[in-house]
C-alpha cells in the first residue's frame, strides 16, 4: 500500500477496522470491536466535520453499521493494518 493510497480518506470499498486510538480511548481492548474487520458499502457527509460509513462486518449483528469515519482505519484485505 502507497503513502498516497494510506492517506486519502475513506472511500467506499476500502477494507476497514475500528482505529487503535478510537479503541484505546473507549477502553474497549477485548471484545468483538478490536478484531472486527469489514468494507465500506455507503458514506454518508452530514457537515464538513462528520462523515458516517456504513460498513459491512461479514454478518456479525453486535457491531454498529454506521460509524464515524475518524474512527475507523483502512487495513490491507487481509486484515492487516497499515497504520
Amino acid at each position: 500500500m502507497t503513502w498516497a493510497s494510506r492517506s486519502r480518506a475513506i472511500a467506499i470499498g476500502d477494507h476497514v477496522a475500528y482505529s487503535a486510538t478510537w479503541l484505546h480511548s473507549t477502553g474497549q481492548f477485548t471484545g468483538d470491536l478490536p478484531h472486527a474487520r469489514g468494507v465500506v458499502t455507503e458514506l454518508k457527509v452530514l457537515s464538513p466535520d462528520v462523515t458516517l460509513a456504513t460498513v459491512d462486518w461479514g454478518g456479525n449483528p453486535e457491531i454498529p453499521t454506521r460509524i464515524n469515519v475518524k474512527n475507523l482505519a483502512r487495513i490491507g484485505e487481509r486484515g492487516i493494518s497499515h497504520d
